[in-house]
């Protein structure tokens, strides 16, 4: 069916770690039913967390003994991919008949990567994505994805894919996107400012496809009981901003602010062919005689065995 219902939950990773926070996710299970959301987009390391405003004690040059002791708490609330917590997240998608797509810190070896897992009614857990270029100084703490993670997969609402907070500013990895035939793009994020607002609906007009971004919400400093440095005690650290917009860059819900929430919305997939008629950024507005992308979907391990 071309037109169904798609949502952006947006709640935040808890003080008391990934235990906590995916009993929280499993309590919207009957919101989500009451929805008919056939698919529920998560935020950005909603599992295992954003620790946002902690250096984890590095220093150029140096690091810390108490940075290295964050980081060990930090990589005991990531989770296994498959794990437990997938298990239980195949079961809310089998329960509420939903696709999900979920941020999460994965622990593979000694390294975390932040990654955008996609689950199935029927299947179960079908595909993940890490995230390309961690930003900033989550390079320090996240591992580099490879091009074998850039699943777009069918889902019950058209072609789904997922793409992770910055990566959205990637022009290459948007373009590789839309020509693997995306149809929802799924945008799990902590960026909680209004030129993200701008990003989304830049792609969702660039690609000419739906677009549902989900942000954390974090409480500020002061409720949180903790100091971070150079962020005013008062202000959240993540105040949300979850949207989603059509094909034309229209927004047709939220964004939603300072505070949790299930955002829905429908949307009919016929409505993509309305909207490529004049622009199709991989057809007939392509020019491919000019520019050429490449794209590797080679895994690339640190470590080759042959027999």
């Amino acid at each position: 069916m071309p037109k169904s219902i798609v949502a952006a939950l947006q709640i935040g990773a808890l003080p008391g770690g990934k235990g906590e926070t995916l009993e929280q996710i499993l309590s919207y299970e009957n919101a989500i039913i009451e929805s008919a959301a056939a698919l529920v987009v998560m935020p950005e390391a909603l599992l295992g967390g954003y620790p946002k405003g902690e250096g984890f004690g590095t220093q150029l040059g140096y690091r810390l003994p108490e940075g290295r002791e964050a980081f060990a708490r930090y990589f005991a609330n990531a989770i296994d991919v498959p794990g437990v917590e997938t298990d239980a997240l195949a079961g809310l998608s089998a329960r509420t008949n939903a696709n999900l797509v979920i941020g999460v810190i994965e622990s593979a070896g000694s390294t975390l990567y932040c990654t955008a897992l996609y689950f199935d009614p029927q299947a179960g857990l079908v595909a993940k994505h890490r995230k390309l270029m961690p930003t900033g100084t989550e390079r320090l703490i996240w591992g580099k994805g490879d091009g074998s993670t850039l699943p777009v997969i069918d889902s019950q609402v058209g072609r789904i894919g997922a793409v992770v907070c910055w990566e959205n500013m990637m022009p290459l990895l948007r373009t590789a996107m839309y020509a693997k035939g995306i149809e929802v793009w799924c945008a799990p994020t902590v960026d909680e400012r209004e030129m993200w607002q701008v990003s989304m609906r830049h792609i969702a007009h660039e690609g000419r496809c739906f677009v549902v971004s989900a942000c954390q919400v974090q409480d500020s400093p002061q409720a949180l009981g903790v100091d971070i440095a150079n962020w005013p005690a008062q202000r959240p650290l993540i105040a949300g901003g979850s949207v989603i917009v059509g094909p034309m860059g229209d927004i047709l819900a939220g964004p939603l602010r300072d505070g949790p929430g299930l955002l829905t919305a429908e949307i009919d997939t016929d409505d993509l062919v309305r909207a490529r008629y004049d622009y199709d950024v991989v057809g007939h507005y392509a020019r491919p005689d000019v520019f050429e992308l490449t794209v590797d979907e080679r895994a690339k391990p640190g470590v080759k065995f042959s027999a």
